[in-house]
């Protein structure tokens, strides 16, 4: 499995999601975990076992207080952030990397609204509980700001899918033809291998290099009627879509 398949399959599991959540408080003890969530100590441990395999958790030997063999207390081990958005002509679903490094490191990324609680953590240890929820709190409306302007790129990135999902079913006739330019739009403008793309999404016996034409001459003609200008050449010139002028 991939990372982010990893981390759907280990996060959708409730129980294992209440692991998580005690953890990131203080590591905790098998024990502990049953009795807090009420699960019998095997089934903690099992999950416990999926967890740190996964590289979501770590476990560590400490002493015991009472004399007895080093007991197994677990902590939680990776950061990241996972992103999913769904609707029609809009699917993403992505596992994101938190930056790394200190809290003034991190400044020269933060939004200018949050760089007041990076420089009073400074290089300090700790901090006492009631600054710490101040600073949460004006943490939280930032995150709530940006929110809601990233729902709202979200929500234009759809409406601009919709617009070209509608022009692809006007212009492409074949269910080939539509699923490959769906894929190239997907790309969001990266180089495709669109020989290996066209090999991977047809269906029965459709002739590859009629497709590459079709999708080639109609792509080239919806570059030139975009850009106000004429691509003008030989007949057996081979212009590839992607040489085409850009989109203003």
């Amino acid at each position: 499995m991939t990372d982010l398949d990893s981390a759907l399959y280990l996060l959708q599991n409730k129980m294992r999601r209440q692991i998580l959540e005690r953890l990131i408080r203080e590591p905790h003890y098998a024990m502990q975990l049953s009795q807090i969530i009420g699960a019998s100590q095997p089934a903690i441990v099992k999950h416990l076992k999926e967890l740190e395999d996964g590289g979501m958790v770590s476990k560590s030997k400490v002493p015991s207080q009472k004399g007895g063999p080093p007991r197994t207390i677990y902590s939680v081990e990776k950061a990241f952030s996972i992103q999913i958005d769904l609707g029609p002509d809009l699917f993403r679903c992505e596992q994101r990397k938190l930056p790394a490094g200190g809290p003034m490191r991190l400044s020269t990324q933060l939004p200018p609204s949050s760089i007041p609680v990076a420089e009073a953590l400074g290089g300090r240890k700790k901090i006492a509980v009631a600054e710490g929820l101040s600073h949460l709190r004006s943490l939280s409306e930032v995150l709530d700001e940006l929110d809601a302007q990233r729902d709202a790129v979200i929500a234009l990135h759809q409406h601009v899918r919709q617009r070209v999902s509608a022009g692809v079913g006007s212009d492409f006739e074949l269910y080939e033809e539509r699923s490959i330019i769906q894929s190239i739009v997907e790309s969001n403008g990266e180089r495709l291998d669109v020989a290996s793309l066209i090999q991977r999404e047809l269906i029965g016996e459709t002739n590859v290099a009629e497709l590459i034409e079709t999708l080639r001459t109609q792509l080239e003609r919806q570059i030139a009627q975009r850009s106000g200008q004429i691509i003008a050449a030989p007949l057996d010139t081979e212009l590839r879509w992607y040489l085409g002028p850009k989109p203003k």
